[in-house]
């Protein structure tokens, strides 16, 4: 039998037992609480978007993440914007990983410093502008994502510049291309695909697209993804980008320089050389396709011998169309995590 002093000195342990264990308790509830708001501080922070002089834009971008952690660049394309990465970006930001998600010349905020700039498309001077935001923004090096324009983008920039590149994430693989092959004619079915590029090489064309450049996006969007139920809050949020004062001119542009049919800027002839012998890309690589892409695409067989370093392809299942960071973005940030330590 415990005596009064046993009795008390039990008392005592227990109490003190119980208040460890509740405080443990708390500490990792407050702990999951914190790595939880954390997350959901990444999304919101999404919203929130800095500006910074690089080149020969004033570039609106997202920057959500640790800035210690290793950068990923990730780019849009047309008639896309930031908000196809709106939930990749957090995703990866909650990793650890520091994440800039750009909006491309004639989009969002981003806007040119002179007037007296050319509306210039061409993909090498849209490649260029990445390397000069990295230069402002002191990125030495990243891995960088895209689909459609920015997959293009990110392609010639781990071309040109590979040594800016960790490793690449590219969506429907090797999209460079030059002057002379987009004069080429394809297929008939291939050129049905094409129509848009067609009806912006005419002045009706740049006309009809200022004038339903909202309705004209929503059509590729269901052209291009058509097993993607995308929903009107996310069609309406995305389309703003398009309100930008250049977006007409940057898009006819883009397509119409493909065709031949504008020379570009002399200041990028040695880049459009290079690229016009259509460069073996040596940084690390995952390819990546959807299974329900509608947009033009190469098969992923035809440039398999286009990336000489590290390689993956992954076909992306489940109706997948040409946006895949917004269609499946837990597939498309474990591409990106993965990439990032090939």
């Amino acid at each position: 039998m415990l005596n009064t002093t046993d009795r008390l000195r039990n008392t005592a342990i227990n109490a003190f037992f119980c208040k460890s264990l509740l405080a443990a308790l708390a500490l990792s509830a407050g702990t999951s609480a914190f790595a939880a708001s954390t997350e959901t501080d990444y999304a919101a922070e999404f919203s929130h978007i800095h500006q910074v002089k690089a080149g020969v834009l004033n570039v609106g971008y997202v920057d959500i993440g640790p800035r210690e952690g290793q950068p990923i660049i990730l780019l849009h394309g047309w008639p896309y914007d930031i908000q196809s990465y709106a939930a990749v970006a957090p995703k990866l930001a909650a990793k650890g990983y520091r994440v800039i998600v750009p909006w491309l010349r004639g989009y969002g905020s981003t806007r040119f410093l002179s007037d007296s700039t050319p509306r210039n498309g061409q993909p090498s001077a849209m490649a260029a502008d990445v390397v000069a935001l990295m230069d402002a923004l002191n990125i030495r090096q990243a891995v960088l994502g895209g689909f459609d324009w920015g997959a293009r983008t990110a392609d010639i920039v781990a071309a040109l510049w590979p040594e800016r590149v960790k490793s690449l994430v590219s969506v429907s693989g090797y999209l460079i291309s030059s002057q002379a092959l987009g004069k080429k004619p394809l297929p008939p079915k291939a050129e049905l695909q094409w129509w848009y590029q067609f009806y912006f090489a005419t002045e009706r064309g740049r006309e009809g697209y200022a004038q339903n450049t909202h309705d004209f996006a929503r059509l590729i969007w269901q052209q291009a993804s058509p097993g993607w139920k995308f929903s009107e809050a996310t069609f309406n949020q995305s389309v703003k980008a398009l309100d930008n004062p250049d977006q007409v001119a940057i898009t006819i542009s883009n397509y119409r320089w493909r065709m031949g049919l504008e020379k570009g800027e002399q200041k990028y002839d040695a880049y459009e050389k290079r690229l016009a012998t259509l460069p073996v890309i040596s940084v690390p690589t995952i390819t990546i396709e959807g299974d329900n892409n509608g947009a033009p695409h190469p098969a992923p067989e035809a440039y398999r011998a286009k990336f000489s370093g590290k390689y993956e392809h992954r076909t992306f299942t489940g109706n997948i169309g040409h946006n895949p960071p917004a269609e499946d973005p837990d597939e498309f940030v474990k591409a990106i995590t993965d990439a990032a330590v090939m």
